[in-house]
């Protein structure tokens, strides 16, 4: 990697998640004023059967210092972050060639990431030739905004999932999400890594609406986030939602989702939120029950 004197960069170990996540959080910080990430993102991305420290991950030093990383997330997915203070010194851009080396390694096609719409990030790949896959969203329901109940039809039930309904809603988030996003499809062990054994989860938060055969055709899984400083709920987080299709039409979408809303504030969350982005054509059904955008993002990707 060709970085300034007295960096040097070198794969890490779990043992670095505290520096990591330092990192990242003083990147959104300075880019969208305020801190989504935690610590458990990266403990359920780095508890994947299919990640490996070795080949997926580089760090920038100063001394001992994390001061950037990067990482390969999945096929043509990957994250860079670079502390403010060390930026403009040509690390994000040796970063970038590392992932699209690394990338080619593991065999992906392509290569991109989500960043803040008109922050240095974005910028930084426009320059580097990566172009816009698409735009997210991140929606929010306001603290104190009322949110609509939506009942479901007449022999549906929304409730928590059970050990017996995992596979069930792996099946019906990946035939969803595999609808519009051009990748493998994710690893059972994967996703139970992710979702079930994610720090912090509890069986309420995974949430299914199913059939009057008992057979689940739905899913809302939801993470409860922290602030970092305090401890204290902030926002009850929709992390995936789907409905499987031939269900679609009945109002489950919207009923999952209120129902999601309602367990966030019932189990101490101010507000709630979520993300979507231009490949799903869902940003209508999210402001159809109060939500606002809070920020816009641009998932950059360069073919390999």
């Amino acid at each position: 990697m060709d970085l300034p004197d007295g960096l040097t960069a070198a794969p890490y170990t779990v043992e670095a998640l505290d520096a990591v996540f330092a990192v990242a959080a003083a990147q959104q910080q300075h880019d969208i004023g305020r801190v989504d990430v935690e610590r458990a993102d990266f403990e359920a991305d780095w508890a994947r059967p299919s990640f490996d420290f070795a080949s997926m991950t580089m760090g920038v030093y100063d001394g001992d210092r994390l001061v950037a990383f990067g990482e390969l997330i999945g096929a043509n997915r990957g994250e860079v972050g670079v502390h403010p203070e060390y930026r403009r010194r040509g690390i994000g851009t040796a970063l970038a060639r590392w992932m699209e080396g690394a990338a080619r390694e593991h065999g992906y096609t392509a290569i991109g990431g989500p960043v803040p719409q008109g922050s240095d990030g974005d910028r930084l790949l426009e320059k580097l030739g990566y172009g816009v896959r698409w735009t997210s969203w991140v929606l929010q329901v306001p603290a104190g905004a009322t949110i609509p109940h939506r009942d479901v039809p007449d022999g549906y039930e929304i409730r928590a999932a059970t050990p017996d309904d995992h596979e069930a809603v792996w099946n019906v988030v990946e035939d969803a999400f595999l609808e519009w996003s051009v990748r493998d499809r994710e690893p059972f062990e994967d996703f139970i890594a992710t979702v079930v054994r994610r720090p912090g989860h509890e069986p309420w938060m995974l949430r299914v609406v199913s059939d009057p055969s008992g057979e689940v055709v739905g899913t809302a899984s939801l993470v409860m986030a922290e602030d970092g400083a305090s401890g204290e709920l902030t926002e009850a987080y929709v992390e995936r939602l789907a409905v499987r299709k031939d269900q679609r039409g009945r109002g489950l979408a919207q009923a999952l989702l209120v129902d999601a809303f309602e367990q966030g504030r019932q189990h101490g969350a101010p507000r709630s939120g979520l993300s979507t982005d231009s490949r799903t054509g869902a940003l209508s059904l999210y402001e159809k029950v109060g939500m606002v955008v809070s920020d816009t993002w641009v998932n950059r990707g360069i073919s390999l």
